[in-house]
């Protein structure tokens, strides 16, 4: 009787542990909204660390979080890092990729916890700017990442969706921004050199 149970829970053990690897390494996440302004208008606030604290969903979370800046102010090079209490953590974010109202590309790492890559898309409609804010985080390759892996959509969707909503509702009430001003790059794209 003994035998059996310890054999079914090996059993377990390894299907679980197995079943992990069964499970994606690099989670994706997206969310996205459309903003009524052109691209011009929204750009600014996602080409500068600076300026994207302003419509940032966890700002709000930790008043007193501790943010210092490096690099240039804005594109790539941009860097920010945060240390805040357990809700925001610490970490750093910098632009590896800013392509002129159309894009931006970010690398992001956790205070020691893992990194991930995010990245802002402006596409035009009809009626407005389509935002596309996406990340890919490496949960690592063990069982307990790859678990925990599940739970990311439903973890930071939400904050997605709140910082969505803050853009949003910043850049519609700024006045609307010139097609692209005379001194911008028409791309300023690749990776930036550590």
């Amino acid at each position: 009787m003994l035998r059996h149970i310890i054999t079914a829970i090996v059993i377990a053990i390894i299907a679980i542990v197995g079943g992990a690897y069964l499970l994606p390494q690099i989670v994706h996440v997206e969310r996205s909204t459309v903003i009524e302004r052109p691209a011009a208008s929204i750009f600014p606030y996602i080409n500068s660390l600076k300026r994207a604290n302003e419509w940032s969903p966890w700002t709000d979370i930790d008043p007193n979080v501790k943010m210092t800046y490096s690099g240039p102010d804005f594109g790539v090079g941009a860097k920010m890092s945060w240390s805040g209490n357990d809700k925001v953590g610490s970490g750093t974010e910098v632009i590896t990729q800013s392509i002129w109202n159309r894009k931006i590309a970010v690398d992001l790492e956790f205070g020691g916890r893992g990194g991930g890559k995010a990245a802002l898309t402006l596409t035009t409609q009809d009626h407005g700017t389509q935002v596309l804010w996406s990340v890919d985080v490496d949960v690592g390759n063990n069982p307990i990442g790859r678990y925990m892996g599940l739970t990311l959509d439903k973890a930071i969707g939400a904050d997605y969706e709140r910082g969505l909503a803050r853009l949003k509702a910043l850049v519609e009430k700024a006045p609307e921004a010139p097609a692209q001003p005379a001194s911008a790059p028409a791309t300023d794209s690749k990776a930036a050199t550590s």
